[in-house]
């Protein structure tokens, strides 16, 4: 999130991206709408009143939008949290990443555990019930009684959405430089397979539903807005770095801040597109749908795509029903326990490979 100087001009521009992209969606209703990346908690209440206001204005909200906030525990206090929901938020998805102050200090992160805890608290007096938490696991200063430890404090805090990501190491972050010149060790395969299952195990006893593979909720709470993307439901995405689908197309703006608020307050183009080939779109398709319980339908691959693609992902697919990775239900195929810690390399296994141009 921008600051000073700038967070003024990108928020003016920000308005002005939604009114050029109404028809972006038109005729479909909104039914989720996320506020996320960077840190948009940063954003005053009244100026997140102010978007949705403009969102309201543009687009067919349902009244009974699922309207969420990403937010570190240290940008939340009983008052902003208050006014926060005053503005229509109704879900908060808070990055506690770990319940003990050493692993936040190895990720890096600004707030510690003590803070968490009255993060979480203080959200919900203030009336979010529909709350969410990160977890990162394979982080090489968690042990797996730590990260047993960290899933039995969301569990006691009723935590009714846990979303337990795998430690990744991003190209020119901190994290990264600190590897690269042996200061930090790389995230142990063995220790984050370990902490993946004991996630399945322990929040599968306390009653979660693993619906997606890095989320689990109790039953009803599940992310609408993921849900969406992952079953392939078009997207609008506003702001640097935002993505947006309508199922034939993939669109994303300029990561760039300060490009992105002179682009578009002169009426440049501010973003890159790719239309996706019927081939693309069944991949998308196979990759986002395996990804969770509601699994991968065989029969919709026959009507959108054709007999052909069908005939391609059942031939493909019957190795992994064998050894176990992958199991099917009259015409729809899930990833097993098992087969969730390889679910890339199977969705790829699945794809159509186009022949390249002029090969």
């Amino acid at each position: 999130m921008a600051s000073g100087k700038l967070k003024n001009a990108f928020f003016e521009v920000l308005l002005k991206e939604i009114q050029l992209h109404r028809s972006f969606l038109a005729g479909i209703t909104v039914h989720t709408i996320y506020f996320g990346g960077g840190t948009p908690s940063l954003l005053q209440p009244s100026e997140i009143q102010r978007i949705l206001d403009e969102l309201v204005k543009c687009f067919l909200v349902s009244g009974n939008a699922e309207i969420s906030l990403e937010a570190n525990p240290d940008d939340l206090g009983p008052v902003n949290l208050k006014e926060f929901r005053t503005a229509g938020i109704n879900r908060l998805s808070i990055g506690v990443q770990s319940f003990f102050d050493e692993d936040l200090a190895f990720l890096n992160r600004q707030h510690r555990a003590s803070q968490t805890l009255i993060a979480i608290e203080s959200a919900l007096m203030a009336g979010f019930h529909n709350l969410s938490i990160d977890l990162i696991y394979g982080v090489p200063t968690l042990t797996d009684e730590k990260w047993g430890e960290n899933l039995d404090s969301a569990i006691s805090l009723k935590i009714p959405h846990i979303s337990a990501y795998a430690l990744t190491v991003e190209p020119h972050t901190a994290l990264e430089v600190l590897i690269r010149k042996g200061k930090a060790e790389l995230p142990a395969e063995e220790s984050t397979v370990r902490h993946f299952r004991l996630a399945q195990r322990k929040l599968k006893d306390a009653g979660y539903i693993h619906y997606e593979i890095s989320n689990f909720c109790l039953d009803g709470f599940e992310s609408r807005h993921n849900s969406n993307y992952w079953k392939g439901i078009h997207y609008l995405g506003l702001g640097p770095s935002a993505h947006s689908f309508n199922g034939t197309s993939r669109r994303w703006n300029i990561a760039n801040l300060t490009e992105y608020i002179k682009n578009i307050g002169s009426g440049q183009q501010y973003w890159e597109e790719e239309w996706l080939t019927p081939a693309q779109q069944y991949n998308e398709y196979v990759m986002t749908s395996l990804r969770t319980c509601w699994g991968c339908d065989s029969d919709r691959i026959n009507v959108r795509f054709g007999k052909s693609h069908q005939n391609h992902f059942v031939r493909h697919v019957s190795k992994y029903l064998d050894s176990g990775m992958i199991c099917k239900v009259d015409n729809i195929y899930s990833l097993t326990g098992e087969g969730m810690l390889f679910a890339d390399g199977i969705a790829s296994d699945l794809f159509i490979v186009e022949p390249k141009i002029g090969s």
